[in-house]
């Protein structure tokens, strides 16, 4: 699929764009109770993921401090999948069965985005640490 080779820049800014602000409007959820979430105490479990997910999602989607952010977030989502998935089903592994697809795309897409970094189309690129 060479083909696809001149819009990489583009595909990797729109992967890093639509996973930041799927997951900044997660934080949303939690910290405010809109959009169809519950509003969490701040220094609850739920509340510190919540802010994580707020302000890492932000910082993701304008790509600054891409790196140690997606990285951050990539680990927060393999924590929020073993103890708020997998626990909570009896130790069940399967996402399809314990209902952590979510969690697991979003985990592997951050460590993907922290791996390769932000891209050209980033505020980090900006400055050369694209």
């Amino acid at each position: 699929m060479r083909f696809l080779d001149p819009w990489a820049n583009c595909i990797l800014a729109t992967l890093r764009i639509v996973a930041g602000y799927g997951f900044m409007l997660h934080g949303v959820q939690k910290l405010f109770g809109v959009l169809g979430g519950t509003q969490q105490e701040i220094l609850s479990l739920l509340g510190v993921a919540g802010v994580i997910e707020l302000v890492g999602g932000t910082l993701i989607a304008i790509g600054l401090f891409t790196r140690p952010v997606a990285f951050l977030c990539s680990g927060q989502m393999a924590v929020a999948y073993f103890l708020g998935h997998v626990a909570r089903f009896g130790g069940f592994l399967f996402p399809v069965v314990n209902d952590g697809e979510r969690a697991v795309l979003y985990c592997f897409v951050f460590l993907y985005i922290a791996s390769r970094g932000p891209g050209e189309w980033s505020v980090d690129g900006l400055f050369g640490k694209g």
